[in-house]
């Protein structure tokens, strides 16, 4: 395990060496700022800004497997083995799109007005709020994450296909009604018109187990599969 986290800390720092952060960081924020207007309900933002965390979070897994150089990668897999090289760079993915979604949480609190709309029946607390706004935020990092990892390799051999692929997965796993990401965006955006705030506690378990299910299959192909 401490070899594990080792191995997330260099792709961690790989990715912010290469640069390979910044493009969906800055188009997420350029979204967030036209989506969501100073002084709009606090729980709108949440549901806008968490609904954007599916593909940016997707986005960063294909940064983090394409950051290495593929010369490099070999030499790392050849010391640490295959299957915790891509562990630990799944969680370097994962890692940066949850303190993403702390970021977008707080920024939204920082510009939003009312937690719910004028027309709602009753105003929720902040904090309940928050905590809703930041599961719902984690829903979609887990399930970005995992269409990330499900659009790029060891999954799909094809990687010219694997961006597409991804952005596809993600947007089916937003607008899809059975999935929790959708679940977890809807019941925020549904609070602020009701005032009645419910935090996705299944959703983000669903969501974990998904994750954890499909990262760890995904680590084992990528010992099988030669890249």
């Amino acid at each position: 395990m401490r070899q594990v986290g080792a191995l997330t800390r260099y792709h961690l720092e790989l990715l912010v060496r290469s640069h390979a952060w910044l493009p969906p960081f800055l188009a997420f924020a350029l979204v967030l700022v036209v989506g969501v207007t100073p002084g709009d309900p606090l729980l709108g933002g949440l549901g806008f800004g968490a609904g954007l965390l599916v593909p940016v979070s997707a986005w960063y897994v294909r940064g983090v497997l394409t950051a290495e150089p593929p010369a490099s990668r070999a030499c790392l897999v050849a010391v640490a083995g295959p299957v915790r090289v891509h562990l630990g760079a799944l969680l370097a993915a994962l890692t940066v799109g949850l303190v993403l979604a702390v970021g977008e949480v707080a920024a939204v609190w920082w510009a939003g007005g009312a937690v719910a709309d004028p027309g709602a029946g009753r105003e929720p607390g902040v904090g309940r709020a928050l905590l809703a706004g930041l599961a719902a935020s984690v829903v979609c990092v887990l399930l970005g994450t995992l269409a990330g990892v499900l659009g790029n390799r060891p999954v799909l051999v094809r990687s010219p296909y694997g961006i597409l692929v991804a952005l596809g997965l993600a947007a089916a796993m937003l607008v899809l009604p059975g999935s929790p990401a959708n679940a977890a965006v809807r019941g925020v955006v549904t609070a602020a018109r009701t005032g009645q705030v419910a935090v996705p506690w299944g959703e983000l378990l669903c969501s974990v187990v998904l994750l954890a299910a499909v990262g760890a299959g995904a680590a084992v192909l990528a010992g099988r599969r030669p890249e």
